[in-house]
């Protein structure tokens, strides 16, 4: 029976850490971009003086605003419109994450304060926990990580290796287009 599980958790754990990876290469530097502009300075230091009920409502409205965007993204892949369906679903991913992850990071303690969110937030950390410590979660999460240092030392490989003649044609072409 354990071996039934390995292959649907397997798949389900590649999915996401391919989704995640994509979410959190976007993700971190437009976090990181969004946290040093000085306009959004004045709503940082506003969404910290929220009480936690205020915090609480305010982290659902990212959430009641975007989540709508995944049926939306089906019908139009299923309606063969599968570009459009892709970068509805994916822009509102990438939004939606960077500003919850912002609102959860900015009041966490607030927002565990408030007893419905800590009991979903511990049921989804328990689940997590579980999907985590299975064998086919480590060996996805171990082939991520050795494509990942595959991809580096070909970067690194790339960079360092001097192009011949032809292979310098080759980037100016492109360069030009």
């Amino acid at each position: 029976m354990t071996r039934a599980w390995n292959t649907p958790i397997f798949a389900i754990a590649a999915i996401y850490f391919v989704v995640d990876g994509f979410a959190s290469a976007v993700n971190r530097p437009l976090t990181a971009w969004l946290s040093k502009m000085r306009l959004l300075e004045r709503v940082r230091r506003w969404v910290t003086t929220l009480g936690p009920y205020q915090s609480f409502a305010l982290f659902a409205v990212p959430v009641a605003l975007l989540e709508p965007a995944k049926p939306l993204s089906g019908y139009l892949i299923a309606t063969g419109h599968f570009f459009t369906g892709a970068v509805v679903f994916i822009a509102a991913e990438v939004i939606k994450l960077t500003v919850v992850e912002r609102l959860f990071q900015l009041n966490k303690k607030k927002l565990l304060s408030v007893p419905l969110f800590a009991w979903g937030y511990s049921y989804w950390r328990r689940m997590m926990d579980f999907l985590e410590s299975t064998t086919a979660w480590q060996k996805c999460r171990r082939m991520v990580a050795d494509v990942g240092k595959w991809v580096a030392i070909a970067k690194s490989a790339l960079r360092s290796h001097s192009l011949n003649q032809p292979g310098r044609m080759i980037i100016r072409r492109i360069r030009r287009s």
